[in-house]
């Protein structure tokens, strides 16, 4: 059965009303990859526009509560948690970024986490095109999720 198609076969948000509240949680990451100037001028913070790592996560948190707003169908969601976390892989030119989302309510947010890492991706990418109009922004998935009826998922080693 489709959960987001009515009986009439129109798009429909699916009724949560009789779930039970529970703590949500859900990390989600992706990466950007640069020209080492590129990442070297973020990471010293010597760019142009500022502190580059301190807008992009701002930016996450904005959109991690603007998710509703962005994907159709999707519920808003009253987020108790949104954190973003930038770790710097020097060796592969890159910025991986994570991001946590937490509540406790009746639906998940893995679309809030991934939201938050793709906002702050592209912030990244936004503050530093001028510098590497050639940055890659790849492999963003969920790491893990808890609550809800399905409990504690984690992503696969395999991938």
């Amino acid at each position: 059965m489709l959960t987001h198609i009515n009986e009439q076969g129109q798009a429909n948000m699916v009724d949560v009303t009789d779930k039970r509240v529970s703590i949500r949680e859900a990390v989600a990451q992706g990466c950007i990859t640069m020209l080492p100037d590129t990442l070297s001028a973020v990471i010293n913070n010597q760019h142009k526009k500022g502190d580059v790592i301190a807008t992009a996560r701002i930016a996450g948190i904005q959109g991690a509560k603007k998710c509703a707003d962005l994907i159709p169908l999707c519920h808003p969601l009253a987020l108790t948690k949104v954190d973003l976390s930038f770790d710097i892989d020097e060796p592969n030119n890159q910025i991986i970024v994570s991001s946590l989302c937490k509540l406790s309510g009746q639906t998940g947010v893995e679309m809030e986490a991934l939201t938050a890492v793709s906002i702050a991706l592209l912030t990244l990418f936004d503050m530093c095109k001028a510098m590497d109009p050639m940055m890659e922004i790849s492999a963003v998935k969920v790491l893990h999720k808890i609550g809800g009826e399905s409990g504690f998922w984690t992503r696969d080693v395999r991938g």
